[in-house]
């Protein structure tokens, strides 16, 4: 009986820690993945605000898009960005 008694602390109290965590930031960001929507969110993202998580999630969208480019593509946006190729534009 003990045992089971102390199971069970044991499981409410890893909850209670868990539930009581809060995450960074970052570790939103690392978070991120194509099933992230502005309103469903990982739970790494869950303490952030509306703003902060839009804005991670904006960038995150961002990053992807242009890491899907093709290198002449990228350079054609990074040429429009400023006029010239000089990688103001990074999709890394």
């Amino acid at each position: 009986m003990h045992r089971l008694t102390a199971a069970a602390l044991t499981a409410s109290l890893l909850l209670a820690l868990t539930a009581c965590s809060s995450y960074s930031a970052e570790d939103c960001q690392k978070a991120l993945t194509d099933a992230s929507t502005k309103t469903s969110r990982p739970t790494e993202c869950q303490d952030l605000s509306q703003e902060d998580y839009d804005v991670l999630l904006t960038n995150w969208a961002l990053q992807k898009a242009l890491n899907g480019m093709s290198k002449e593509d990228r350079d054609l946006l990074d040429y429009s960005d400023d006029g010239s190729i000089n990688g103001s534009i990074s999709g890394d």
